[in-house]
């Protein structure tokens, strides 16, 4: 069995006796992308196994990653605002073209580790609530991320800067800005296509996460993996308010303790994986995974960091405010800026 899913077993029998207050409820879910680790070892158990048995039975779900209902994850908060769908979860570097607020917790090069990303992402929970329920509509549940996103290289890589005139999939705008400002030329491609693109040369090299990246067997079509978090990719989880405020009380109280619980396990689920995720890439030890990898895993140097800090300072951080206002960038100051001693002016 899944480690995680023991884990969340474990946690479920300490808890208190208080399934038989819940009135039976069926809920229907759309996860992220159907063939990553964060669909198949967390969400969907979770909503499968992990619900049912935490209720006794009296809270179900149906989940199907939105991939295969044809859908791209952009459209997915519009989705589940108009109420098409119930419970949904998708990428919020997809809706940065949407409202620039959705980039303001993963900007390219501001978290190095996954403490730093959970503490920006804590931070900036209460300012995506209070936005996502006014201008969307909706409850947002939880905010977790993938492994970390880091670059993929179809082509000899060193460093950072061998990224200058390589076309290099960017997913958001954030990540555009900081490939654009290396040299680079960002190029908007689904996570689908991306083993066609790099096999095609349509794209020199990608950026996803450690982990996602090798289940998704990018490791075949790619020669190099760069050690360096661009960022993290955060994922956001949302319910509809109609849909929300029709649950018992009782059924509310226990979908959110149990869905903090899933943020938590993913969050430190999303540190290990992207250490296996290298393993796995490379062929490495740690890795638990079958069929691993080949690549050649490219260190971080320290010009690499002063150059991701340099990009992060003149083109990330002004192009992002520039696109959400000064209103926007007073609330990122008092939130993330504090967290990580940043200012944008």
């Amino acid at each position: 069995m899944n480690k995680h899913i023991l884990t969340a077993l474990a946690t479920i029998a300490a808890m208190p006796a208080l399934a038989e207050d819940l009135p039976e409820t069926k809920l229907n879910v759309v996860g992220s992308w159907g063939m990553v680790s964060m669909y198949t070892d967390f969400t969907l158990p979770f909503f499968t196994e992990t619900l049912s048995a935490a209720s006794n039975g009296k809270v179900t779900a149906e989940i199907k990653p939105f991939n295969e209902l044809g859908l791209d994850g952009s459209e997915i908060v519009r989705l589940v605002q108009q109420g098409t769908l119930q419970f949904a979860s998708t990428p919020m570097g997809y809706m940065i073209g949407d409202n620039a607020v959705n980039g303001g917790n993963d900007l390219p090069g501001m978290a190095p580790d996954i403490e730093t990303a959970r503490k920006i992402s804590d931070a900036y929970k209460p300012v995506l609530e209070e936005i996502y329920a006014d201008l969307y509509g909706v409850k947002v549940l939880g905010v977790w991320p993938y492994s970390a996103q880091v670059v993929y290289c179809n082509a000899e890589m060193s460093g950072l800067s061998d990224l200058e005139g390589k076309k290099v999939r960017a997913s958001g705008a954030a990540i555009g800005d900081f490939v654009s400002a290396l040299g680079g030329t960002p190029v908007s491609m689904s996570f689908g296509e991306v083993v066609q693109g790099l096999q095609k040369g349509v794209v020199d090299c990608a950026i996803t996460g450690s982990m996602s990246g090798f289940n998704a067997k990018w490791h075949e079509v790619s020669t190099h993996i760069y050690e360096l978090p661009i960022a993290w990719s955060p994922v956001i989880h949302v319910v509809g308010m109609d849909a929300w405020n029709g649950l018992d009380p009782a059924v509310q109280s226990f979908l959110t303790e149990q869905i903090t619980q899933l943020e938590d396990d993913i969050w430190s689920g999303a540190g290990d994986e992207t250490v296996e995720g290298f393993a796995c890439n490379t062929g490495g030890e740690g890795c638990t995974r079958e069929a691993p990898g080949k690549m050649t895993l490219v260190p971080v140097s320290e010009d690499d960091i002063a150059l991701r800090d340099k990009v992060l300072a003149e083109a990330v951080l002004p192009n992002w405010a520039e696109q959400c206002g000064d209103d926007c960038v007073a609330t990122w100051n008092d939130t993330v800026g504090a967290v990580v001693g940043m200012t944008i002016q």
